[in-house]
């Protein structure tokens, strides 16, 4: 198994905005963008994401593939990890390389990462790479329609 990242191009676009709105992986995921629904959007705020010199954003290959995205952003001291792995990738590792390799790109420490309280799969990736949960928190989650329960972790 061959987990690169790379800068995203153009091209991954259409490939995680069909990843992103899969509903089943947004129920998982249950923090997900509104943006994420409608296509302009979407592009628009990924160009966002690419163009900011705060943010550091990748295209998750396996084995030349796309097969999701992994990124860095926030400010200094508070900065967040997040990623979406396409669900069919889901339980074979491919997250937990992802992220392992994102955290080689960004130096910052302490980083922070939130997850629903029940999305089992993230929290032992997260666990996997170093983070510890720190405290729990309550949000809205779009995915799901409500406030739900959220862990906070930190790798130090």
């Amino acid at each position: 198994m061959d987990v690169l990242l790379r800068p995203v191009h153009d091209s991954d676009l259409p490939v995680l905005f069909r990843q992103m709105n899969d509903p089943e992986s947004q129920q998982v995921a249950a923090f997900v963008s509104e943006k994420y629904a409608d296509r302009d959007l979407f592009d628009a705020h990924w160009r966002r994401l690419r163009t900011s010199d705060s943010v550091v954003a990748r295209t998750v290959l396996l084995d030349g593939d796309v097969v999701g995205s992994a990124g860095v952003y926030g400010e200094p001291g508070e900065r967040e990890v997040t990623y979406w792995i396409d669900r069919y990738y889901w339980g074979r590792g491919v997250a937990t390389a992802a992220l392992s390799a994102l955290l080689g790109l960004e130096p910052e420490r302490p980083l922070y990462a939130r997850v629903a309280a029940d999305n089992m799969g993230s929290l032992r990736v997260l666990a996997k790479c170093g983070f510890q949960v720190t405290g729990d928190d309550r949000g809205y989650a779009h995915a799901r329609g409500e406030e739900i329960d959220e862990r906070v972790l930190r790798l130090g």
